[in-house]
Formats: structure tokens, sequence, C-alpha cells
């Protein structure tokens, strides 16, 4: 039988397992990926390793997420990140440069290559016809030490695309289409894979924007193949020998199947404040709004903008509309500035920011309190904004620029004038400056590692204890985000590098009193949280397994979790629990002490657990899921006790 495509890369990486759905496989990483907001800690744990140089084929650090330099904390950690990169053989792009996936994209992606990245949206690469994943942070420094990875190995999704897209809808409704199919769970467990006649009718960049948010279906990462389109980019860029065709057999099959016709699409958006709450723009069309916003990994390209900047070309924004402009690559604005794509914008009445994360992740751009904000970003989570009570929704940059000339959410498609023809660059303006690369290995031990005060070792952690007797300290509903774990923006994320101080901020919005009871708990043995399904959905940020840790955390009850934070929570000796008999959940409230004994034998012995409540002395049975490997890391304390008991 034929193999497809995820199955091709999936077969050439393969290291240990087999390629049966459920079971832990060991894949080969190729390429690593790590941005400033997870990289300092990476670099942390590379030194802590006693790492020479990079074992990867390419490893590169990115500065994207923390780029405003309010004080001395950020562009310290700049210097720290360039040393760390020169000291172990990294790529290092420089503030400025852009965001970590299109750059990568243009940069060093490859297609038939595995590309494991501390950030979820590492997966947009997948457009390359790469296998591309997010981790936790640790998960990559191993991968950078020459480890593989281990997952779970997923049912590969295949989604038949026929047709081609009508006007005023782009590539942000096929994916905001499988969304309202499927919701923010839809992918857990597995590869959504396209194929089909319409796949030749989207650019690599269109491609993209669909791989990028198969984050928010909560998929392992998702697959195009790698065909004369990535052939095309990979030219402009001047790497046309980096290309080798990588398709499914003709006989391919796939666990699950699906098909979109892109000729019936219509423009979507994903109302407040989930990304899988999406509806047909028609049936919000003249809600007021206060922003609209044009950029991030979700909308990178330079159509994206320059569709935009087309629509309100001669045209004048809306009064009172902040209409923001969030450049991706500076490849990418120069070649906007060259085809006069900025002047139009900022004609308009637009608002021009650097290249980076900016507004997606919180650091600046925030919108009013009780406004409307719509943005081409990939995620509308509570409070991510940087605005605490926010109402964010997510769209195309057609149905955005539209927005920002009415001043209401408006449908495209009923602007008084064509759709934009925007002509694809056939000369780029390539420019590598802001990307350093590696130094040779003879060189890299002469550097020493710049370390401003705000940088802080991670301590160290104990092992499992045998008897946990856990106070539930907070107990959550369904879809808890990470960003309500540990928020990110402009007060937060400069602290990523310091844990005893990023810790004060955890679960901030959704109980304030977390932090002082978890230290006083972590006195007295820890505390458990309890939460429904899809907890920690969204970022790869470790710091938010990390930081509950470091205040007490010693397990989690759950209904099921999120694929990269559940990882997270084993890395750092977080013991991950799911209820057996789900009707349990509703028994347990905060305050409730569980009681289990015998725990380390257990969990070596069996999947499932006995606890004890003590109010009522009833006992509850819950299980874990962890692999044999898993179960040292966890009884070890975490990843870091278990290298070092390895040496």
């Amino acid at each position: 039988m034929g193999l497809n495509v995820a199955q091709k890369l999936i077969k050439e990486h393969l290291i240990s397992g087999t390629m049966e759905p459920g079971e832990e496989i060991g894949l080969k990483i190729d390429q690593t990926l790590t941005q400033d907001a997870t990289g300092t800690m990476v670099m942390l744990e590379l030194e802590a390793m006693g790492l020479d140089y990079a074992k990867t084929e390419a490893s590169a650090q990115y500065v994207d997420h923390n780029l405003i330099q309010e004080d001395s904390k950020n562009p310290d950690d700049h210097l720290f990140l360039e040393s760390a990169a020169k000291r172990f053989g990294l790529y290092y792009s420089r503030p400025g440069n852009g965001v970590s996936h299109p750059v990568h994209m243009q940069r060093l992606a490859k297609p038939g290559k595995t590309l494991l990245g501390s950030d979820s949206h590492t997966c947009a690469n997948g457009c390359m016809g790469m296998l591309a994943m997010g981790a936790g942070g640790i998960d990559v420094a191993m991968a950078i030490a020459g480890e593989p990875i281990y997952i779970t190995m997923p049912e590969i999704f295949g989604v038949k695309l026929s047709g081609e897209l009508p006007d005023w809808v782009s590539a942000k409704d096929i994916i905001l289409e499988l969304l309202r199919r499927y919701d923010v769970k839809g992918g857990v467990g597995k590869i959504i894979e396209y194929y089909g006649p319409g796949v030749k009718n989207l650019s690599a960049m269109d491609r993209h924007v669909i791989a990028n948010m198969g984050a928010e279906l909560g998929a392992t990462t998702s697959v195009f193949p790698s065909d004369e389109e990535v052939r095309g980019f990979l030219k402009k860029q001047q790497r046309e020998e980096d290309w080798r065709e990588l398709k499914a057999d003709n006989d391919a099959t796939y666990d699950l199947e699906d098909e979109i016709n892109l000729s019936e699409l219509i423009p979507l958006i994903a109302k407040p404040s989930s990304p899988g709450n999406v509806v047909p723009v028609e049936e919000v069309a003249g809600t007021p709004i206060y922003q609209s916003y044009i950029g991030s990994s979700a909308n990178p390209g330079f159509r994206d903008f320059a569709v935009a900047a087309e629509i309100v070309k001669n045209r004048t924004i809306a009064q009172g509309i902040s209409f923001d402009i969030n450049p991706t690559s500076r490849q990418m604005l120069t070649n906007l500035v060259k085809e006069m794509h900025i002047a139009s914008l900022l004609g308009s009445g637009a608002r021009m920011h650097q290249a980076g994360c900016n507004g997606c992740i919180g650091m600046g751009q925030a919108p009013a309190s009780g406004k409307n904000s719509l943005r081409t970003t990939p995620r509308n989570f509570p409070g991510r904004s940087g605005t605490k009570e926010d109402s964010v929704f997510l769209c195309s940059p057609e149905v955005a620029a539209a927005s920002a000339l009415t001043g209401e959410i408006t449908d495209p498609r009923t602007l008084e004038f064509p759709y934009p023809e925007v002509k694809e660059l056939k000369n780029q303006n390539r420019n590598d400056d802001l990307l350093e690369h590696p130094l040779p290995p003879e060189e890299t031990k002469q550097v020493e590692l710049i370390k401003g005060p705000n940088i802080v070792s991670i301590p160290e952690m104990d092992e499992l204890p045998d008897t946990l007797e856990l106070p539930i300290l907070l107990k959550v509903g369904d879809n808890i985000s990470t960003d309500e774990i540990l928020a990110g923006g402009a007060r937060v994320l400069p602290y990523r590098s310091n844990l005893p101080e990023i810790s004060k901020f955890t679960f901030e919005n959704v109980d304030s009193t977390y932090v002082e009871r978890g230290i006083k708990s972590k006195e007295l043995g820890g505390h458990m949280i309890v939460g429904g399904n899809n907890y920690g959905q969204g970022s790869s940020r470790e710091h938010a397994a990390l930081a509950p840790r470091y205040l007490g955390l010693r397990a989690v009850l759950v209904k099921d979790y999120a694929r990269i934070h559940w990882q997270n929570l084993v890395n750092f000796g977080v013991l991950p629990l799911q209820f057996t008999n789900e009707e349990d959940y509703d028994k347990l409230t905060e305050g409730e002490v569980l009681t289990f004994k015998d725990v380390r034998r257990k969990i070596q012995e069996d999947s499932t657990l006995s606890a004890t409540l003590q109010k009522s002395n009833k006992e509850i049975t819950v299980q874990h899921k962890l692999t044999n490997r898993q179960k040292e890391i966890i009884l070890s304390g975490g990843l870091i006790n278990w290298i070092k008991e390895r040496k």
C-alpha cells in the first residue's frame, strides 16, 4: 500500500517505535527553531547539558516576541541569545528581522526535513513539505543536542481540496472552515494532510496560513506536498537547490478524510473568545469595531498586506478606527515598500509597527476596553491581546481591510468596487544582513555567554514522592489555555529567564490568590489542579508548566490535555492524570484533599491510581498515559534530573 506525505516524512526519520496510531515513536530532528520568549530557557538548558555544538543540520534562534525595550531586560536577553547562538553553533535572527515562522520558511526550510520549534506555530512550515512540530523548550534543547523527539504516532487526517477560491475569500477562510467544522479539539492526535486538485491553486504562503493555524485545531502538525509551487517559492528565495519533490503515492490512504470545495467558501470569522467559534461574516456584519489589525504569523505573506493595501488605496479608514499593520519579516516589508503598498496603507490612515509578533502575543497594539478588535492573528483567547476583558475576532486580511474602511464588521463582498488584483513579485529583495550564520566549531568554545542581571538559572527540583497528599488549589473548566495559565505580553515575558519572578503572574486572570496559596502549599508538600477538556491549549511555552511547578504543583487531574502542555508537565515532573470516570469531575471542589499512596510503584506497574478524598473518605480512580520512558522522567522529578542520572 502506498504512503501519504506525512507517513513518508515519519518513515524517513523514524528511530524507534512503529507507525501505528497510539504507539510512541522517536523521530530524528533535522532542524530546530527557538524564539526569544522561550529561547532563553533553551539556551540555559543547553548550558546545563554542557553542549559543545549543535548536532542538527540547522538550528536558528529568532528574536521576534520581546522587541519592546522599555528597560534593560529585553535587550540584555537579546545579547544573551546572540552570545548563546555563537556559543552553540546556531543561526541568530536579530530584532527587526521578523517573525520566526515566515523567516525560517524563506531562509532555512527544506522539503523532506523535520523541524522542531519551541513555538506552537512551528507547524506553519508544514507548508514546505516538512514535518514541522511545536514542542516545549527542553524538548527542543534535547533535539539540538542530537536526541530524538518522542511523540505518540498520530492518525493522518486527509483533507482533500478541490476548486478555486472565489473573489474576497482567501486562505484564512479555509482554516476557519476547518475550525468551524471541528473546533479547537478536532485535530488532537492527528496530522492534517492537504491534498487534491485544489492544492495547486494555493501559493506557498497561502499554505503557510493554513498550516499555521493547524495548531488551533490541536493538531500535531499539518503537511502539504512539496510540488512545483514550493519549487517556485524557493527559486524566488534563491534556494532552488534545496527543493525536492514530495507527494503522496497514488494509492495512499488516510485514517480519516474530509473535503473542502474552495469554490464554495465564503468569508468567515471567529467570534470571541475562541478560534473555534466560527460563523459567516455576514452573520455579524454591522458590529462596530475599534481596531482592525493585519499581520502576525497567521497572515505573514506579501499578498496578505498587498491585498489590504489595494483595498484601502486612495481611500480613508473610518473615523475612530485604529488600523494596525504588523509586518512579519524585513524582507517582506522592503518588498511592500518597493511596490508602494506601504504608501497606500499609510495614506489610508494605517499605523505601522516593527516587524515582529507584537500584538499577537500582547506586546503592544492592545485594543481599548469594551471595544471590538478584528485581527488576522491565530488566537483570540481571553486577555491574550493585552486587554483583560478583550473582544477579539479572527478574520482574513480582506475582512479586516474592508471593516477598517466602514468602521464595522463588513462582508467584503458588499464593497462597491471589484476585488483587487495583486501581482506576485517575480524578484524578491533578499537581504540576510540580520541573519547571523553559525560560527565554525573551532571558534565557539572561545565565546562567553553574556548574562544580564535578569537571567536566573533553573532551580533544582525534587523527585516524585511516594505519598502525595494534595489539596485542590484550583478547579477550572474546559479549554484553559497557556495564556490563562501564564500570560504573555509586555508585563510578563521580560521575565522569561527569571523563574521566581515570572511565576508571580501564574493564573493571575483566573484566580489572583493562586500564587500566594501555591507558595504556602509548597512548604506542605505541594498541591494539584483539576480541569476539564483540552487543558493547556495554545502556546508551547514551557513556563506554563514550569511556573506552577515552582509554586508547588505536583499533579494535574483533567478530562484530557492539549498535546504540548501534557508533554511539558511530564518534562518538569508534574504528574499528568486523567479521570477514568468523567463524572468524578463534578465531585471535586477546591479545598478537597486527595491522597495518593505507593505512587512510585503504582506508576511503574499500572496505568491507574487510586485517590482518597479526605472530606468524604471516598475513593476515585484516575489514570495516566505515560510511556515507560516518561515514567522514568516523572519519577526523577523531570527531564533535567533524568538527563543528569543518565550521565
